[in-house]
């Protein structure tokens, strides 16, 4: 959708009174604030990225090598026959506020996730990793695990919290002040106030960042970002939508650079409602929609443009990933006539032009997560055009990031027949979380509380893997289920560009996580 001249005109209008920045101090856009600054309660990718510049995480993976290392641990070793690994930490570690770091912190941290009163879904997960953690010494720790594990150090990828802080408390509330003011031993201090996040940096034993100072602003028009940007109003935007990205190329002060969130679009629909509860329907539904049309129409894909930034998949993976089943495939234009047989056979009724239930015409209510808009402009509403083409009545609505926080992913939104999102992971692909039963801790993130013991028994099957190839054999499988069942109707992957200016140097950007990196990132002359 081109950007009209009322709107360029805005756009080069705020631009143009924008602050220049100076020394090592700058600013980016991100596609909106931060739900909280503390890792236990991380709900979005702003999060995550936030959290990564203030926190460290036990493990990670180094975007250069992409071997897993610690700035936080010296050396480890096996424990308890495999069921336990002692770290023997690094020295001269502090956190922010100048207190030592120890292995007490990373004991407290444990505590705190297998705490049932830390309302954390973050936490619920590790509860099926973790039984336990013993501070041996100041500068060693021993983590307990609930049974052996092939990887053991990949399930150490959680940020360490400051004992201290909490008083030892372990049961932590997502409103506790810590949730705007952290303390970490991240490169940078944050920050949290009602327009931004302004970070400072701090020089630790294992952080030396080569910027003093950062702010991060809600993105709201990508235009508006993008003349911004050009203008030196600021100096990054997190993520560019396609239709921007020719803009950021053509100039020789941007650069624009990849970022591997390995995210996939989605519609969820809510089985629960009565005329979605038969898998057949949801097969209509899915195809009834034509993605090459969507992904033109909101993206500016066309038919058979090569090296597109959009690619369909059949199911809850990228088809990067070793875990997507390439056996699969994806339904990029849609079959009406096929899926009026599949609506009939589950007993709906075409009355003039309009499908009906029970002799009720069906009205579908449709929600997009808002801030994707920007990425996918008018996705929604083409959607809505698609199916109401085909003969449902819809109405459209754009949610907050609060409700979808909020409501969506806690399973709440039960008054929504589809909603429309975006999944992101790391280099551990756990799917569990969106589509386990909502019971015991687990399916933290099934979002209209879908249940299938079919599901489940797959997803215990991945958890009860010792190898890859196990790991890999069930997550094909239950690739094969859901592109039956259905509980999502799977889109596409849309990779992610970042935009920054040429003065910012040495910004390596990591998958996911974003700013692993930050150490070697500088700005200036």
């Amino acid at each position: 959708m081109l950007p009209t001249k009322k709107t360029l005109l805005t756009a080069m209008a705020l631009a143009s009174v924008a602050t220049f920045a100076t020394g090592a101090s700058l600013t980016f856009y991100e596609e909106s604030l931060p739900s909280s600054m503390n890792p236990l309660f991380a709900q979005s990718m702003v999060d995550n990225r936030v959290h990564e510049l203030v926190f460290d995480r036990v493990y990670f993976f180094d975007p250069i090598t992409n071997e897993l290392v610690s700035d936080l641990v010296e050396r480890w070793e096996l424990a308890d026959g495999g069921k336990g690994v002692r770290l023997y930490l690094n020295k001269g570690i502090k956190w922010h506020d100048g207190k030592p770091f120890t292995a007490e912190d990373i004991c407290f941290t444990v505590d705190a996730m297998l705490d049932p009163k830390t309302p954390s879904p973050i936490a619920e997960k590790q509860r099926a990793v973790f039984t336990g953690c013993d501070a041996e010494k100041s500068d060693v720790a021993l983590v307990k695990f609930t049974k052996v594990f092939h990887n053991p150090l990949n399930r150490l990828g959680f940020s360490v919290l400051p004992k201290h802080v909490f008083n030892g408390e372990t049961a932590i509330r997502p409103d506790h002040q810590f949730s705007n003011r952290p303390t970490g031993t991240g490169a940078m201090k944050g920050s949290a106030g009602r327009r931004g996040v302004v970070f400072e940096v701090y020089k630790n034993g294992h952080h030396d960042a080569g910027i003093a100072q950062m702010t991060l602003q809600e993105g709201g028009d990508p235009l508006v970002q993008v003349r911004t940007l050009l203008n030196n109003g600021v100096q990054g935007i997190i993520a560019v939508p396609p239709p921007y990205r020719a803009d950021v190329s053509a100039s020789d002060e941007l650069t624009l650079k990849s970022y591997d969130l390995r995210s996939w679009w989605f519609i969820a629909v809510n089985q629960e409602k009565p005329y979605l509860k038969d898998k057949r329907i949801r097969q209509a539904l899915n195809l009834i929609l034509d993605r090459t049309d969507l992904r033109q129409l909101s993206i500016g894909v066309k038919p058979g443009e090569q090296n597109s930034p959009c690619e369909f998949i059949s199911g809850p993976f990228v088809q990067t990933s070793p875990y997507y089943n390439r056996a699969i495939a994806t339904q990029p234009r849609s079959d009406k006539e096929k899926a009026f047989e599949l609506l009939a056979e589950a007993g709906l009724k075409q009355v003039g032009g309009r499908w009906h239930y029970n002799s009720q015409p069906i009205t579908l209510r449709i929600g997009m997560k808002a801030p994707l808009n920007n990425e996918a402009p008018d996705l929604l509403s083409q959607i809505g055009n698609q199916l109401g083409a085909a003969g449902f009545d819809r109405q459209e609505f754009r949610i907050t990031v609060d409700d979808w926080n909020r409501k969506v992913l806690t399973g709440s939104a039960t008054d929504y027949d589809m909603v429309v999102g975006k999944w992101s992971f790391g280099l551990v692909e756990d799917v569990n979380p969106l589509f386990h039963s909502r019971k015991d801790g687990r399916g933290a993130l099934n979002i209209f509380n879908y249940t299938n013991t079919q599901v489940d028994a797959l997803l215990a099957q991945y958890d009860a893997a010792s190898t890859d190839t196990a790991a890999k054999d069930a997550y094909h499988k239950l690739h094969e289920q859901l592109a039956a069942e259905l509980p999502y109707l799977f889109l596409w992957k849309l990779d992610t560009k970042s935009a920054w200016r040429t003065e910012v140097r040495g910004n390596t950007i990591s998958p996911y996580y974003y700013w692993t990196a930050f150490d070697s990132w500088k700005f200036g002359s």
